[in-house]
């Protein structure tokens, strides 16, 4: 196959243009911090403090994770008053999750 012939379509394989978009969003959720975040998230909805103290990092740090895991469409924000409160967008995030708790020892920390 040379560099300008395309692969070969195989039945039933996800094409490499969305497989691109899925490891983009995996690379953004590869961060700890972001992955405490989504666990935490997976079981309610948070502020940028909230989630900021739980990983031990600043607020303006915890809010450029969550900006990079909202523009990947994973999270989303209400805002209620003058508070934004973040949840889950995406609901694969849960499989994801018990997939890496299941490998990594969720509920150890």
């Amino acid at each position: 196959m040379t560099a300008r012939t395309k692969p070969p379509k195989v039945a039933g394989l996800t094409p490499l243009d969305a497989l691109e978009q899925a490891a983009e969003c995996l690379k953004t959720l590869a961060h700890p911090h972001r992955l405490r975040m989504v666990q935490m998230l997976l079981r309610g909805r948070y502020t940028v403090g909230e989630l900021a103290e739980a990983c031990g990092i600043p607020s303006h740090m915890a809010s450029e994770h969550l900006r990079l895991m909202q523009r990947c469409g994973l999270l989303a924000a209400e805002k209620v008053g003058r508070k934004a409160y973040y949840q889950i967008a995406e609901p694969h995030l849960a499989n994801i999750m018990a997939c890496v708790e299941a490998r990594f020892g969720g509920g150890k920390g």
